[in-house]
């Protein structure tokens, strides 16, 4: 009996799986439609801007509570031995442990905000003073070497002097001209801009109460979310939906947070090497390279644009020492740091880490390349899912290793054919059963 019970099973989870899968993928497909609706109907954008605005501090909650809650089971787990020792029982201690937990992610986020603003923003205001106050000086020395003939061929230094004299002018009229008359306008777009900017300073304060009130019920809402699942599901999809949803979140979450600390380690080494080399706007330099590489693959040459660009202006030769480090450190960062904090969280291989970054980057811009790859991974783990569980059906191995150098199924004996000289290694079977 238990012999034929057991074919019966395989070929439900196939369905189950086959269904989920299609239902993911349609779903993606809906959410592609969607976003090109967005963009091509004016009044629909309209309304689905104003809708976003609206539900923008709930947003910002949702997105802070989510990379929050590692803090918070982290500070619980220290909290709740303490409490349960001094409490009448064990839900009045849970609770005590939830509520300072939660206060503790709370400084926790303040603390970060105020560190941020209080390393970038003197750092900026100094880097621009310092270009203000040492620019024109650099472009006269740069023209009186030119007049000098120091570059050796007289007729480039000519070029080079009428140009730079040419563009000076060219400022000077269009400042005149453009800046000057529509002065009012420029006043009326940077109020504009303030008030944006406390819109949005708002918002965020709004949704820090959010993620308190999120974090505080955060198993009621997970309770609640699988409630209605189960009740407009069967439970064999509730099943396949419930363990998607985890595995989802355990993409999510280790790729996330493992980036951010990864992204903060290159930071830190980026800032220790920029004060050993005595780099101008080491601080900043340091900073644009640490949160660019939050970003996949490109991270470190997008960053490396504006540092370069910042230092060259002040020191061309540090602009060069630069350039040599960020490649050297990208190498350290993709060889050695990243594969040791992410590990195998996403379960991608390089070309798909391309791939990911570059499709999603296409259509959703900065954001698409940063949860480009997580998103993908869970396409990736629910296809191969599906794939495996159709081939243990068929009873065929499921490792892709066998497949490479395959010539076919042996119709008789149900098993994969090659030549002699292409049979497959055993160590290849071992190591991919373990990938």
């Amino acid at each position: 009996m238990g012999n034929e019970s057991e074919p019966k099973k395989e070929p439900k989870e196939l369905s189950v799986y086959v269904k989920v899968g299609i239902t993911v993928f349609l779903t993606f497909v809906c959410c592609i439609l969607f976003f090109f609706m967005i963009l091509r109907y004016e009044g629909f954008a309209s309304g689905w801007n104003k809708l976003m605005r609206a539900a923008s501090p709930i947003t910002i909650g949702l997105v802070l509570a989510y990379l929050l809650t590692p803090v918070m089971r982290f500070c619980e787990k220290g909290f709740l031995p303490f409490f349960e020792k001094h409490s009448k029982n064990k839900t009045k201690a849970k609770k005590r442990a939830r509520a300072l937990s939660v206060t503790c992610c709370i400084i926790f986020l303040l603390v970060v905000i105020a560190l941020l603003i209080a390393l970038i923003v003197p750092s900026l205001i100094s880097s621009v003073m310092t270009l203000v106050v040492t620019l024109p000086g650099q472009v006269r020395d740069f023209v009186k070497m030119l007049d000098e003939g120091r570059f050796g061929n007289t007729e480039i230094s000519e070029i080079l002097g009428n140009f730079l004299v040419t563009a000076t002018d060219y400022l000077d009229n269009y400042f005149q001209d453009k800046i000057l008359p529509e002065i009012q306008t420029y006043i009326a777009q940077i109020t504009s801009g303030v008030i944006s900017v406390v819109k949005t300073l708002l918002n965020f304060i709004i949704g820090i109460i959010v993620m308190t009130y999120v974090l505080s019920i955060m198993e009621t809402l997970q309770g609640q979310a699988k409630k209605i699942i189960y009740a407009v599901f069967k439970p064999k999809y509730g099943n396949v939906i419930t363990h998607t949803v985890r595995k989802s979140s355990e993409i999510f979450g280790g790729f996330i947070t493992g980036k951010l600390l990864d992204s903060a380690i290159i930071g830190v080494i980026c800032y220790i090497v920029c004060l050993i080399l005595k780099m101008p706007s080491a601080l900043l330099v340091s900073v644009i390279i640490g949160v660019t590489n939050i970003i996949p693959f490109f991270g470190p040459f997008i960053g490396a644009i504006p540092a370069l660009l910042l230092v060259v202006i002040q020191s061309p030769w540090h602009a060069l020492y630069l350039l040599i480090f960020i490649i050297v450190l990208q190498q350290v960062d993709g060889n050695i740091i990243g594969p040791k904090i992410l590990g195998n969280s996403t379960g991608l291989s390089s070309f798909w880490v391309l791939f990911s970054t570059l499709v999603f980057g296409g259509i959703w811009g900065v954001l698409g390349m940063i949860l480009g790859v997580p998103v993908f991974a869970v396409i990736y783990y629910l296809i191969g899912k599906v794939v495996r569980t159709a081939l243990s059906k068929k009873k065929l191995p499921t490792e892709t290793a066998v497949y490479v150098k395959a010539r076919g199924v042996n119709l008789d004996t149900n098993t994969l054919r090659y030549n002699k000289q292409e049979e497959p290694l055993a160590e290849a079977d071992t190591n991919e059963k373990k990938n």
